[in-house]
């Protein structure tokens, strides 16, 4: 039973959208691939686990405190007699484990030991049942997801799920018979109660409005080289058509995200699209879908 769903990272979406709008160096390029991988890995085990049966709470994406130390969970199974903590990885390429630390076999270049962090958030979590006094088994396991990784010289006493192995994970798991009662369901509704939805340590470079191209830019090869024509948006460098209310209504979710601060008024979202429509289009498209709040000129949407 999914409890609760797995949804793109704020940091993510908020880092593909200065991506389109701003030039990121290097590293922050670098930054969100890793940021893209990660979630599509995730997104993958997600499908496999639909497999799982019996009673058991599946809860994604967990962000939690204890004594002023963050952890996250990428998912955490719960079953009749064990909680599951699953770390997701989507690395591909060959590696090897020397030393407790994490190489890539062509390059020789060193990462970090994902196991590390596994065993920290272990260690918080097994805390914060105890602090809530609730008395469960908790094992936690790397799952390698990526059919193109190996890691070679892994421990066999270190919970290392390598990718031709997460099958059979996943048999193990349905091999056990699970039925769930009152302190399971207390135990998941209290996690999900303590989730943390916003992150405190992010790594989103700075910007302000001022440095930010304006444009409604195209919505499959991201090219400002668009134009309003009849009913669409239409992008002249890969012919691509959307419908300018659902471009509009895109191009006000992004500005929300990237400036909270600042109020989604007829006049802002003009200068934000930046192309061919009238400032009547964008006012009738934002008394459809948002809910005004203000009158004449102090108007604006929520």
């Amino acid at each position: 039973m999914l409890l609760k769903e797995r949804h793109e990272p704020a940091e993510l979406v908020l880092l593909r959208y200065l991506n389109t709008r701003i030039q990121l160096t290097i590293k922050e390029k670098y930054y969100l691939s890793n940021l893209e991988k990660g979630f599509e890995g995730e997104v993958k085990f997600d499908l496999m686990a639909e497999r799982i049966d019996e009673e058991r709470y599946i809860i994604n994406d967990l962000l939690l405190e204890i004594n002023n130390s963050f952890f996250q969970i990428d998912t955490l199974i719960i079953s009749q007699g064990m909680i599951h903590l699953l770390d997701i990885k989507n690395y591909e390429g060959n590696c090897y484990l020397a030393d407790d630390k994490l190489y890539n076999v062509t390059t020789g270049r060193e990462y970090k030991n994902p196991l590390n962090q596994l065993e920290r958030s272990e260690g918080l979590f097994r805390l914060l049942l105890q602090n809530l006094k609730f008395n469960f088994l908790v094992e936690s396991s790397l799952i390698y997801i990526n059919p193109e990784f190996t890691l070679y010289q892994a421990p066999m006493d270190k919970p290392y799920i390598l990718p031709t192995q997460v099958p059979g994970f996943l048999r193990g798991l349905n091999q056990n018979p699970s039925k769930l009662g009152d302190s399971h369901k207390k135990l998941a509704e209290k996690l999900i109660s303590l989730h943390i939805t916003k992150n405190p340590h992010t790594s989103l470079p700075t910007y302000t409005y001022d440095q930010l191209e304006k444009g409604l830019y195209c919505k499959d090869c991201k090219s400002f080289a668009t134009s309003a024509i009849n009913y669409d948006i239409v992008c002249s460098r890969c012919g691509s058509h959307e419908k300018i209310e659902h471009a509009i209504k895109r191009n006000v979710e992004e500005f929300k995200q990237l400036f909270p601060d600042r109020m989604v008024t007829t006049q802002n979202i003009y200068e934000w699209c930046k192309v061919n429509l009238s400032k009547r289009t964008i006012s009738r498209v934002l008394k459809k879908n948002y809910t005004s709040v203000g009158h004449t000129r102090d108007t604006h949407y929520k």
